[in-house]
């Protein structure tokens, strides 16, 4: 791994960290949001799993280091509520690290539950996105921020209520985020956001309801997302943390993959 690599691993690490400190504590202004050695906590211990969050934060540690924190971040998640997810950055693992972390995370009780990539891009400004299908509505209502919600749990397969749960009530979403719904007509098919954090902006909770998907409207949406919050904030980096099904359409964007993420839960 280059130097280079190693410094967007660590910039997609610490984006994390920032932004999911300002949703957490947006969903809840008391829920855990600790910076422990090595750990960094980001849990609302609420129903959308997504926000609740541990990542590790250790730069080049060796397999015993790894294996340390594994134990230290199950602990924390087992004393919750609500399940959610360990996210770990490949790039910030050495090689031994990496090579012992399939048997230090069953160790710990983990199981490994899906892949991420971390995406990052100087492509700001872009052009104002068209297509043909959409028109766009910024969120700005408790009404638009049920549809994203939906939108959201029908694109991941979470029960409604449980995207509900981590963005109804929500004044960050329809003030800050540059959250905007593609529409068909007028009915909300597709949706993203950008935030700005830390001198970028973040993209987050991309999603599309499944039987509209494939057609481009991912896409669309988070170009308009960037190209709204590209005007508003004058930032030129942007970011973002890509599950496996929408890793193809960022690269068409702009964004360039930097870290693997893999994503952990408790194991049974």
């Amino acid at each position: 791994m280059t130097v280079a690599d190693r410094a967007e691993s660590i910039e997609s690490a610490e984006q994390l960290a920032v932004v999911w400190r300002a949703m957490v504590l947006d969903r809840d202004p008391e829920a855990d949001v600790r910076d422990l050695p090595g750990i960094a906590v980001r849990w609302a211990d609420c129903r959308f799993a997504f926000w609740n969050c541990v990542t590790l934060t250790d730069v080049g540690g060796d397999a015993r280091l790894l294996g340390r924190r594994l134990r230290q971040a199950a602990d924390i998640m087992r004393a919750k509520r609500h399940p959610g997810f360990l996210w770990l950055f490949d790039g910030l693992l050495d090689d031994e690290a990496r090579s012992a972390l399939g048997a230090a995370a069953e160790r710990a009780g983990l199981a490994y539950a899906f892949p991420g990539t971390g995406m990052a891009g100087d492509l700001l400004p872009l052009p104002e996105p068209v297509h043909p299908d959409l028109s766009f509505v910024r969120v700005t209502t408790d009404e638009h921020l049920r549809a994203y919600a939906d939108i959201n749990s029908r694109g991941y397969g979470f029960p409604l209520a449980d995207g509900r749960d981590g963005l109804l009530g929500s004044t960050l979403w329809k003030t800050e985020v540059h959250a905007y719904l593609g529409m068909r007509g007028d009915v909300p098919v597709t949706c993203a956001g950008t935030f700005a954090a830390d001198g970028r902006l973040f993209v987050a909770l991309v999603a599309t309801v499944p039987e509209w998907q494939r057609r481009g409207y991912g896409e669309a949406v988070t170009r308009k997302a960037l190209y709204e919050g590209g005007r508003a904030t004058g930032l030129t980096r942007a970011t973002l943390h890509a599950t496996a099904a929408g890793a193809p359409v960022y690269p068409r964007i702009g964004f360039v993959p930097n870290s693997p993420i893999r994503f952990y839960g408790l194991r049974g």
